[in-house]
């Protein structure tokens, strides 16, 4: 088993300014340290190396597993999820509702948003809350 080093760990994270590369939500606003994503599951033949690896919120990387795709729900067709290395968020991503809701605007943003659960009841009232004190969105 093949671990992430020290230094990749630091540079995603850091590179991620300490978000989650899919919600965008701070590890300082939910006070857990973000964990590394393996965005091709080392379980599908992924590996360890940097252009593999994503900063992540438990929850999303919960909810995407060893998943890399999803149906899409407008055309009904087998689309990957967004790859945070590959892609710009903001090409697939945004905000509505005043922050508290992320839409997609991709095929690939929409079935990010479902698999992910990203705008879960949860992390919506969240959201509700540090929008109300402008620590979000980012």
């Amino acid at each position: 088993m093949t671990s992430i080093s020290n230094v990749i760990r630091q540079q995603v994270i850091s590179e991620a300014g300490h978000r989650c590369e899919y919600c965008r939500t701070s590890s300082r606003l939910v006070g857990m340290p973000l964990v590394l994503d393996h965005i091709i599951p080392k379980s599908l033949g992924g590996n360890s190396d940097r252009e593999n690896i994503a900063a992540s919120c438990y929850r999303c990387n919960e909810f995407k597993g060893a998943r890399t795709q999803g149906i899409d729900s407008k055309t009904g067709e087998l689309i990957p999820f967004f790859n945070p290395r590959r892609q710009k968020w903001t090409e697939h991503f945004v905000w509505a509702n005043g922050g508290t809701h992320i839409i997609g605007l991709t095929a690939i943003g929409r079935v990010t948003v479902i698999a992910l659960r990203l705008n879960n009841e949860y992390i919506v009232e969240a959201r509700r809350l540090w929008t109300a004190r402008d620590w979000h969105p980012p």
